[in-house]
């Protein structure tokens, strides 16, 4: 039997010991109070359909006595052996009344588990509740698929689950988790600015000749007339030439007819001198075969050719997802790719909803929205925020028993596709986030990428990464590293920038590769990066320190218990200094990994050289015992005051970078067989950590809801959340990575 006891003095403390024995999906099967404290009976929940109850005991005969005695059971190796037993003891022990209850308890946990397993409604399909069903509820309504729904409401935070009914902050978070999957062109100049052949392509009467002249009027309002030209493949449509013609004259642009099985290059000679050229193609059918023919001969010549899909808003859901597919899959088998789409005929669309879905689903990027005939006028640069707000608005009211029978549009992609298609949007999101959230993650990318070239490329290709690294205005201060190897390691620990909010840059600094000496090192980083703020692990020389109060540098030292200083005249070390001091103010820290609590207080001291400091005595305790972990003294100029608590707390929380490296360095160089060089693993490794514990600590919404959808790619629970984040942050990039070589980054827009 697996149910174990554990006897504390109160309930805060029995729980710990439940954690750390069990795990925190332990179940509590009973409890009650005894004269020494609390008593508990648990077992891990995987134990539970394993579980065997106490077969009962037969009545006691008078022939009990001469019956054999049965053998006795080896002791489980969860439970702890009971004490041996006078042989000359008949009587039978009376059963536990609590170890009873708790049998009956995990035998009804059995039957309910064996009754949801024949159960027709599996248990983990059960309807979404409170804010995650009006979400679903609401996704449905408007438009959006069961796949987006399915893709982006397990990962709402938990406590959305207390706010009322009128809480703005679901639907806020609802909006950013679509936005982020939604991809846009950034900005106008990026497409315009491109010169080559752009061929708008799509069904008949999706609105592509109306949209080469609004194009191409925006690009001459850019770059003027002698650098466009327009070209026509419809000659199906009667008056079709006519209609693109009459554009061109009003825009002063020549325009050529092309016979729909011509290729392009055909009329390179008459496009000498033209850097821009739009062509409007035959409108056919997604269901026309057509359809390959003509992107073939488009692709066919040695001019490349840029294809943009326009979709009709207005169309039925189904439709559009059949457009999407086919015209892809015909883009394909041309060797093309089809990632661009112009949405048109949003002015006639009831919904937007089902196109946007359509688009986020297949990993389409969105160039400009069309909402009417007006040329230029009635067309605009997509912006995600704007179409996701759109799209949100135009509720259609449906049964909520629809929301978990998928639409027959999501299956005309083979289910195995459409799952790797959503893990592949969850990354792209999840990498969009860390990019724009934290500084220097493009360089931590950089550094991934150098790990996959031959050993003698990347000792090259470091020196220019490091080279443009940080971008200025990146780095308010720095985290200094002891001078030395960490433990059991030969490399020692990289130095690490804090952005202008404190908070951790995820690519580090060597520290082989700065200048010997504090004063050198402190000076050259600071005239390069601007660095204003420097957290030191030791109190540096009084030379150092007089540098960096002429040029008005803020600093703070980690030092030990044994540091001496000057107060009152008299010279101590700050351990004595503060053996008597009480402490009474407290600030929450993250510490290895856990929520505790630091409890602070500082006195004016002398260094020896006369110096004004402060001394701060710090111990780091667990808010559930009270029990102090940690203790730590800190030296900062007297002039900070109590200012100085915020950067203390930083550096005490950064104590966690050197440890999260090291497990990252491990796993780094079992996985890559010793092929990557020592800097790049260590790039690597230090900056995964950065970004981890940049996440671990903080408080805001938007990092819970990344630090949520990080987690969710592993699954499950773990004890620790730094090293949790740390070895999902490692998998993300190692799946970017596995995406990248597989040639499928355009298509899902990874990096």
């Amino acid at each position: 039997m697996s149910v174990r006891r554990f006897v504390g003095a109160n309930s805060r403390d029995v729980m710990r010991q439940v954690r750390e024995s069990l795990g925190d999906d332990a179940l509590i099967v009973a409890n009650r109070r005894t004269e020494g404290g609390v008593e508990i009976l648990a077992m891990a929940d995987s134990a539970v359909d394993h579980f065997e109850p106490t077969p009962e005991e037969p009545p006691a005969t008078s022939s009990a006595s001469s019956a054999p005695a049965p053998a006795t059971p080896e002791p489980s190796a969860n439970v702890a052996s009971p004490a041996p037993q006078s042989s000359s003891s008949a009587a039978p022990t009376a059963p536990d009344p609590l170890q009873a209850m708790s049998e009956r308890l995990l035998k009804e946990m059995q039957d309910m588990r064996a009754l949801l397993a024949s159960s027709g409604q599996p248990a983990a399909h059960a309807p979404p509740k409170g804010w995650a069903q009006r979400l679903h509820q609401l996704l449905f309504e408007v438009g959006f698929s069961v796949e987006i729904a399915n893709e982006v409401l397990p990962g709402m935070p938990p406590d959305f689950a207390a706010l009322p009914e009128d809480s703005e902050r679901p639907l806020t978070w609802l909006r950013e988790q679509l936005t982020e999957r939604l991809s846009v062109l950034n900005a106008e100049n990026a497409f315009f600015d491109e010169t080559g052949i752009v061929a708008l392509v799509g069904p008949t009467g999706v609105g592509k000749t109306t949209t080469t002249a609004k194009l191409a009027a925006r690009f001459v309002m850019r770059h003027g007339t002698r650098p466009v030209a327009l070209v026509t493949t419809d000659s199906f449509r009667i008056g079709a030439h006519e209609q693109l013609r009459i554009y061109a004259r009003l825009l002063d642009i020549p325009m050529y007819a092309l016979d729909a099985e011509q290729p392009i290059d055909s009329l390179l000679g008459r496009l000498q001198g033209k850097q821009w050229v739009i062509i409007d193609t035959v409108g056919m059918s997604q269901r026309d075969q057509r359809v390959i023919e003509q992107i073939a001969h488009l692709q066919g010549g040695r001019s490349r050719v840029r294809l943009a899909l326009l979709l009709n808003a207005a169309s039925q859901p189904e439709t559009l997802e059949e457009v999407v597919l086919r015209y892809r899959q015909a883009a394909r088998a041309a060797g093309a790719e089809l990632d661009d789409c112009i949405i048109t005929k949003q002015d006639e669309a009831g919904r937007l909803a089902p196109v946007l879905d359509i688009i986020m689903r297949h990993g389409m990027r969105v160039l400009f929205g069309s909402h009417g005939q007006q040329v230029p006028e009635d067309m605009s640069v997509a912006d995600a925020d704007g179409l996701i707000e759109q799209a949100l608005k135009t509720r259609t009211p449906r049964s909520p028993h629809a929301v978990d029978t998928p639409s027959e549009s999501s299956l005309a992609l083979p289910r195995w596709s459409r799952d790797v298609l959503g893990q592949g949007r969850r990354l792209s999101s999840l990498l969009s986030r860390l990019r724009h959230r934290i500084g220097g993650f493009a360089h931590l990318e950089a550094s991934w990428d150098l790990a996959a070239l031959p050993a003698t490329v990347q000792d090259q290709r470091i020196n220019q990464l490091l080279a443009d690294y940080p971008p200025a205005g990146a780095t308010l201060g720095m985290q200094w590293s002891p001078r030395r190897n960490e433990r059991n390691c030969d490399w020692a620990m990289p130095d690490i920038g804090l952005d202008p909010d404190g908070a951790w840059l995820a690519l580090a600094w060597l520290q082989h590769r700065q200048p010997a000496g504090w004063q050198p090192r402190l000076a050259a980083v600071t005239a390069q990066s601007g660095v204003a703020v420097h957290l030191l692990p030791l109190l540096p020389d009084a030379a150092t320190r007089e540098w960096l109060d002429t040029e008005r540098l803020t600093w703070v030292s980690q030092v030990r218990a044994s540091q001496r200083v000057v107060y009152q005249g008299e010279r101590t070390n700050l351990k004595s200094l503060f053996a008597e001091s009480t402490l009474t103010h407290s600030v929450d820290v993250r510490f290895r990994g856990q929520p505790l609590e630091l409890w602070d207080v500082y006195t004016e001291v002398e260094s020896d050289d006369g110096q004004a400091l402060l001394a701060w005595y710090g111990g780091v305790r667990d808010p559930e015992n009270a029990k102090t972990v940690v203790r730590r003294y800190w030296l900062t100029p007297q002039h900070l005051g109590a200012d100085a608590l915020s950067l203390l707390v930083t550096q005490l929380q950064g104590e966690g970078l050197a440890p999260l490296t090291r497990r990252a360095w491990q796993q780094l160089k079992q996985d890559d067989g010793g092929e990557v060089s020592a800097e790049v693993r260590l790039l690597m490794a230090s900056g995964c950590a950065s970004v981890a514990s940049h996440l671990d600590v903080a408080t805001d919404e938007a990092a819970a809801t990344l630090r949520s959808d990080l987690l969710g790619l592993l699954g499950g629970r773990r004890r620790r959340r730094d090293t949790a984040l740390l070895d999902a942050l490692l998998y993300a990039l190692m799946a970017r990575d596995a995406i990248r070589q597989l040639g499928s980054v355009n298509r899902e827009g990874v990096v």
